[in-house]
């Protein structure tokens, strides 16, 4: 076998230019990888959230409001209720209309998963509207 060591016309000259279509490559790739893996990241972060300072917007009707205490009682309004008959007793309240809102107090005491579970007991009885009511900055408990 033999070599040919002479610079000649034989097609084969050497490439000084940077080939960057593999950087390029890893460069989206690695892209990708973080763009899928940053919201993954933001799952655990605890949150102190601030009191709302947004102002009380005006009623043209007497609102619902259905209260979760913390021995897990419900009362609508001021008048305790079962929690089996929630759905009926809202239906008097509402006159059947499934599209008032519902203002939902909880004690803050209350798990959270337990006012998960009331949240799907209004969504189960066809309420879509449910607002949950908070203290306004320096109000004081009632």
């Amino acid at each position: 076998m033999a070599m040919k060591l002479s610079h000649s016309d034989d097609g084969l000259d050497l490439n000084h230019d940077i080939n960057v279509t593999p950087f390029i490559d890893v460069m989206l790739v690695l892209l990708i990888i973080f763009m899928v893996a940053a919201p993954l990241a933001t799952v655990n972060v605890n949150v102190d959230l601030p009191v709302s300072t947004a102002q009380a917007q005006p009623q043209t009707e007497e609102p619902i409001v259905l209260s979760l205490g913390k021995d897990l009682s419900l009362s609508l309004g001021n008048d305790r209720i079962e929690r089996a008959a929630l759905a009926a007793r809202l239906g008097e309240r509402t006159k059947g209309n499934l599209n008032a809102r519902i203002f939902l107090r909880a004690d803050k005491v209350v798990n959270y998963g337990d006012l998960m579970g009331l949240m799907n007991e209004l969504r189960a009885s066809g309420y879509l509207k449910v607002a949950l009511v908070g203290l306004e900055p320096g109000a004081a408990q009632p």
